[in-house]
C-alpha cells in the first residue's frame, strides 16, 4: 500500500509541475500580446498624431519593448506614482517624456514634444478600452 501512495503523490507532483510550466507559458504569451497590441496601438498613434512619425510593425514593436522597459526602470526608482503606468497628470507626463526618450533608442522614431503630449493622450485614451497591462 505504501507503495501505491507514494506513486500517486509522484502523479500529483508531476501534474503540479505540469501545471506552472503552463501558467510560464500563459505568463510568455500574455507579455507578447502586449507587446503586440502595444505595437498596433503606436502604429494607429502614428497615423493619428501630427509630430509622431508613422511606423513599420517591427520598429513599433521594437518601440513598444524600449517603452516597457523604460518605463519598468521609471516605476523601479520612482514608485508607482511616478510611473508612466500611473494615473493622473502625473502618470500622463511621464509618458510622455518616455515616448519622447525612446525616439533616442529606436531608429526610425521621431516624435517632437507635442507629439509626445498628444501620443500619450492616445495612448491612454486607448488604454482605457484595451488595457494592455498584464500584472
Amino acid at each position: 500500500m505504501p507503495d501505491e501512495k507514494q506513486a500517486g503523490e509522484g502523479g500529483n507532483n508531476q501534474g503540479l509541475r505540469h501545471d506552472r510550466d503552463m501558467e510560464g507559458a500563459a505568463s510568455w504569451v500574455g507579455h507578447i500580446v502586449r507587446f503586440v497590441v502595444s505595437a498596433l496601438v503606436l502604429m494607429l498613434v502614428g497615423y493619428i498624431v501630427p509630430g509622431f512619425s508613422r511606423l513599420t510593425f517591427g520598429t513599433a514593436l521594437l518601440a513598444a519593448i524600449v517603452i516597457a522597459l523604460i518605463g519598468y526602470v521609471i516605476e523601479a526608482i520612482g514608485g508607482r506614482q511616478v510611473s508612466p503606468y500611473g494615473h493622473g497628470i502625473v502618470g500622463f507626463i511621464v509618458s510622455a517624456i518616455v515616448i519622447y526618450a525612446a525616439q533616442f533608442v529606436v531608429p526610425g522614431l521621431r516624435v517632437t514634444i507635442l507629439g509626445a503630449l498628444l501620443g500619450a493622450f492616445v495612448i491612454g485614451i486607448v488604454d482605457m478600452f484595451i488595457p494592455t497591462k498584464v500584472r
